[in-house]
């Protein structure tokens, strides 16, 4: 047996395994990089430990560190209400307005499946409250997570750019933001319409009458003070199974028909302020002055630390520890598929297709499908070294292929056996839980059908990229 079919039957087991087990990805990535480069490949530790991406780690622990100090005073929950106010009692700008809640949150740095936690439960209480669709309201979410999380400082953005600096090919970070947000606004619009948006146009708080009438979303969502606590202290748990990445997750608790008080507002005190200027100057430092992320994310938490201590508590527990471990993983176990050349033999096989606009359709086509089931991010970091070999030859733009296979790998996240799609159906109203899951597998596993074609048309064939 050749080192490359080991090699690649090592990362196929990693991935099944960890989808099907409770056995954590990034741990059993490691493990088959120390198996595999030890006992097959001649690897030392120092070679293993040479793949190990130090720069990444410090810009997940940074961003995630800091957006934990924003979680524990406050200026998350400020954030949010502050949001809400802004629609002024229009019903039908309120998905619109969490949507870009969590863009702003994974765009400065919290991991997808934590921003979902946090937001999920407001919008499945706004659902409730004013009888909107919990499916449009779980997909907007899910869909705003993904949108702002190609940003260069948050954690898919990092990602890939990343392994796309570290390869040499050429990148443009600004402009995988600016196509992912697009993507992701105008898939909102389609939900909007498909789902029931339309009878919310013209209604505004206070003129619906009781919840859980007419509309036919009767039931509870959750509200925001009755969260079981995810073990990475994200916020609620998808149900049993439904995690990704082998993280074991708690189950939801159920909703009890009433509708849940609004919580009590916040205000802008000097600390929020403090650490909303932080991030302000997170993200105007690493865009404009093209400073390091996680190094600017370290510091700005700990002159939030010095300056408030109270918000530091616990937050270090609270770092995106999982997938920390994650991607740091599914990355080393790529730098040993790199040093004994399967990565390239892959790229080559795919170059080799003798259609290179058909094999850039194959590899987003892999992308999705394979994330809908397992890690997003463990995909970015595999598949994006794989496509090297095959952009390095030139026929197909690298810019475009990058931004189609983070677009087609990210979208289908609203399937009901990802994190993301898991964590809204623990939070819909319990009476609706089960049409919650059948509507969002429908939509998930469409998307993992439509995305790739669509995204290699928009961003592979033109050619313009």
């Amino acid at each position: 047996m050749s080192d490359h079919v080991i090699a690649i039957t090592a990362l196929a087991l990693v991935f099944t395994i960890a989808t099907v087990t409770s056995v954590h990805m990034g741990a059993l990535a490691i493990v088959a990089a120390f198996i595999t480069g030890t006992f097959f490949f001649e690897q030392t530790s120092d070679d293993i430990f040479g793949g190990f991406p130090g720069d990444l780690f410090v810009v997940l622990v940074g961003v995630t560190f800091l957006f934990a100090i924003a979680r524990n005073n406050g200026t998350v929950d400020w954030l949010v209400q502050a949001s809400a106010r802004a629609v002024r009692g229009r019903i039908a700008l309120i998905p619109w307005v969490l949507f870009l809640v969590t863009a702003v949150l994974t765009a400065v740095g919290a991991v997808v499946p934590a921003a979902v936690a946090i937001v999920a439960p407001i919008g499945a209480g706004f659902a409730v409250r004013h009888r909107i669709n919990p499916v449009l309201m779980g997909l907007f979410i899910i869909n705003g997570a993904s949108a702002g999380g190609f940003s260069p400082i948050s954690v898919f953005g990092s990602i890939t750019n990343g392994v796309v600096e570290r390869n040499g090919l050429p990148g443009n970070p600004s402009l995988l933001f600016a196509s992912s947000f697009v993507f992701n606004a105008l898939l909102c619009l389609v939900v909007f319409f498909l789902f029931g948006g339309r009878g919310l146009l013209g209604r505004r708080v206070g003129a619906e009458g009781p919840p859980g009438g007419a509309a036919g979303h009767s039931g509870s969502g959750s509200g925001p003070d009755s969260r079981p606590v995810h073990p990475d202290g994200g916020g609620v748990s998808p149900p049993p199974g439904g995690g990704r990445g082998g993280v074991a997750v708690a189950p939801a608790r159920a909703t009890t028909g009433t509708v849940t008080a609004e919580p009590p507002e916040l205000r802008l005190d000097r600390v929020r302020a403090l650490t909303l200027l932080g991030l302000a100057g997170l993200v105007a430092g690493a865009l404009f002055f093209d400073l390091h992320v996680g190094l600017l994310a370290l510091t700005v938490t700990v002159v939030l630390s010095l300056l408030s201590p109270e918000s530091a508590k616990g937050a270090v527990d609270r770092c995106a520890w999982s997938t920390v471990l994650l991607v740091c993983g599914i990355v080393t176990f790529v730098g040993t598929m790199e040093r004994i050349g399967t990565i390239e033999y892959l790229g080559t096989r795919v170059a080799d297709v003798g259609a290179p606009l058909l094999g850039a359709l194959l590899i987003c086509a892999i992308g999705a499908v394979v994330s809908a089931f397992a890690s997003t991010t463990g995909i970015l970091g595999a598949l994006i070294p794989l496509a090297v070999p095959f952009l390095l030859a030139g026929e197909v733009g690298a810019v475009g292929l990058v931004i189609a296979l983070a677009i087609s790998s990210s979208v289908v996240d609203s399937s009901p056996v990802s994190t993301s799609g898991a964590l809204v159906t623990a939070n819909a109203p319990e009476a609706e839980r089960e049409t919650v899951f059948r509507r969002l597998m429908v939509w998930g596993f469409g998307m993992a059908a439509v995305a790739p074609p669509l995204t290699w048309l928009l961003f592979v064939v033109p050619g313009w990229l």
